[in-house]
């Protein structure tokens, strides 16, 4: 084993909502070899394998979650450009991938800058704002498992709206993107006016996990929805939906996941009675945390 293994790692310090009890098992692996270390490991003792990335999307159980938590840094979290191509570690920050793209003069990952996230997740979720995502600039991943490693391109991916084929045991350990060039001039303007209209529009000063629901077909997205159903400022515990956003959950005052998940069943319950429409969650719920399922 090169890796270290902790055990009840908080996971209220990795998450960005701020909630979530202890880990069962914790890593940091910082290469290839180490995460396929710490997935052998996991399949061992029959743990589930999470990345926790930035800790965004993300809501763990308060008391705690049966599984490998991973975090990937070291060489797992580099990034390099050559020509047009960007090749980033599944951990490496949206933030410096786009950093690294607006001053080799490579545009095209400015969406990116609402998406507070990893490379990784990016594929993990095929995430996505301002009608771009990781579909459209994805060449290849490549994922490693317990058994070995490999590339896989978007089509094998299997890439839809916020969703990937990626297995619960594959994990992105390196990620290429295709950008085309463009001056650090343009893209630090495009970046600048998606920023505005993000800090103007969600509450991108509070604890949050990130969008509550997918975005259901039609016109009126799950924000808007829920807005209409009342929903702005309603609260349970310490938990409240946004009064800026209400397809956002905040840690208003020391909030518990419980509390959160309180709040996405009422939020499906008046969706589903108002508009008919059963919302599909975004944030992945870890450590045997569910919605109920709406009464017919």
């Amino acid at each position: 084993m090169t890796v270290a293994i902790e055990h009840g790692f908080p996971l209220s310090r990795l998450t960005t909502i701020g909630t979530g009890g202890p880990a069962r098992a914790f890593a940091r692996p910082a290469t290839e070899k180490e995460l396929a270390d710490a997935l052998r490991y996991a399949a061992g003792e029959g743990l589930e394998a999470v990345v926790v990335g930035l800790g965004s999307n993300l809501l763990a159980a308060d008391e705690g979650v049966d599984a490998l938590v991973l975090k990937l840094e070291g060489e797992l979290a580099e990034v390099e450009i050559e020509g047009e191509t960007l090749r980033a570690g599944g951990g490496a920050t949206n933030a410096v991938c786009l950093h690294r793209a607006r001053a080799a003069g490579l545009g095209g990952f400015e969406f990116a800058c609402a998406i507070p996230g990893t490379a990784g997740g990016g594929v993990k979720m095929n995430a996505g704002a301002y009608g771009r995502d990781w579909q459209q600039i994805l060449t290849r991943a490549l994922v490693v498992t317990a058994d070995g490693a490999g590339w896989l391109d978007a089509g094998e991916l299997g890439l839809s709206y916020r969703h990937s084929g990626l297995a619960p045991g594959q994990v992105v350990a390196r990620v290429e993107y295709r950008l085309q060039a463009s001056s650090p001039e343009a893209i630090k303007a495009t970046v600048a006016e998606l920023i505005a209209q993000r800090k103007a529009t969600q509450p991108t000063n509070k604890r949050t996990f990130g969008s509550v629901f997918k975005n259901p077909p039609g016109e009126l997205g799950a924000g808007r929805m829920l807005e209409e159903c009342g929903l702005k400022g309603h609260r349970s515990g310490g938990a409240m939906i946004s009064p800026k956003h209400a397809n956002f959950i905040e840690n208003a005052d020391g909030a518990t996941s419980e509390d959160c998940l309180a709040l996405m069943v009422e939020a499906r319950r008046r969706a589903r009675e108002r508009f008919g429409v059963t919302l599909e969650r975004e944030v992945v719920l870890v450590g045997g945390m569910e919605l109920p399922p709406l009464e017919t």
